[in-house]
């Protein structure tokens, strides 16, 4: 097998493709021979020793990537070669081969693409977990998402959608707000040309947003708290913009709102039956054609550095996949 080995944390320039010894299942996993990884904004980290999971070097950095069982180790009853599965965790899928717990490894149903369920669980069971646990989503709530127009914010919006709110899609560009029109945003915010708090509260009718879904964080925060609606729940997803933003605790005691965070690696960790039930709910959404992911570009393995290139400078729309072929 072949694999993008992390040797140092010097970023992706560091990263050298090896040949490595093709690994055999142990007991309770299984080899998946991978046709396509996804690019999250962890991987971006994760190279850089910026975040929270910091693996033993050397690793081979990826968290999500589908393909095909090639091989099963003992005990192992549910899955079998040639099935089709989807696998994640926080390295391994920039590589042609990966060997993961057979727990970790979806089976995907008939008709649902193995290149969708390479962008799918994570960003997918990111934002279901915060929308419709953590923040307890209600139809005909107001969702404002931000970074809507990115791998976790399309996701978010699609499942808002489907959960019957209205959707505020926020989004860097003319171009990215334009995309998550066609998605099914029922309006849009240009945060770089448009005024975020008179923006918001006409879009409102100066009620503010129920929930803020926040990938981003930064500069942004503060703004769009003020804007928030009496019992909104700001929904702390990541800090795509660099800055962790520091609010003022005021501002929550003013309009009754809650700041709630949403961790996803440590709920599939510590609640695996209420991970398993949301990617149900979300695999009968997408059979029913409510969720898709939205594929940015897919490039060759051997193009690693580029992808990274993209994702770093914020251009990927959706998700961005690196594919074996």
């Amino acid at each position: 097998m072949h694999a993008w080995l992390c040797e140092s944390l010097d970023g992706v320039e560091a990263l050298q493709w090896r040949e490595l010894p093709t690994p055999e299942p142990g007991p309770g996993e299984v080899r998946i021979a991978i046709e396509a990884a996804s690019l999250n904004f962890p991987d971006l980290l994760i190279v850089q020793g910026k975040y929270q999971a910091k693996p033993a070097l050397p690793f081979v950095p990826g968290s999500e990537f589908a393909g095909r069982v090639e091989a099963v180790g003992p005990g192992v009853t549910h899955l079998e070669p040639g099935d089709a599965v989807a696998a994640m965790g926080s390295t391994g899928g920039f590589a042609t081969h990966a060997v993961v717990s057979a727990r970790s490894a979806m089976p995907l149903p008939p008709g649902f693409a193995v290149t969708d369920g390479a962008a799918f669980a994570f960003t997918y069971g990111t934002s279901h977990h915060a929308l419709m646990d953590r923040g307890q989503l209600q139809p005909g709530e107001t969702v404002l998402v931000l970074g809507a127009a990115g791998g976790v914010g399309t996701a978010a919006l699609q499942i808002a959608k489907a959960a019957g709110a209205r959707v505020i899609a926020a989004a860097s560009s003319d171009e990215k707000c334009a995309l998550c029109r066609e998605l099914g945003a029922d309006a849009t915010l240009n945060y770089t040309t448009q005024n975020v708090r008179d923006t918001l509260k006409a879009l409102t009718e100066g009620r503010g947003p129920d929930i803020v879904y926040d990938p981003v964080g930064g500069d942004l925060a503060e703004p769009v708290f003020r804007s928030i609606a009496w019992r909104g729940r700001y929904l702390v997803v990541g800090f795509a913009g660099g800055a962790i933003p520091a609010l003022p605790w005021n501002l929550a005691l003013l309009k009754g709102a809650s700041v709630v965070g949403v961790f996803w690696g440590d709920f599939v960790r510590r609640e695996p039956q209420a991970f398993a039930a949301g990617l149900a709910q979300l695999s009968q959404w997408y059979a029913q054609g409510r969720v898709k992911p939205v594929i940015d570009q897919q490039l060759p393995m051997s193009e690693i550095r580029a992808a990274y290139a993209r994702m770093g400078s914020r251009q990927v729309r959706g998700k961005l996949l690196l594919v074996n072929r």
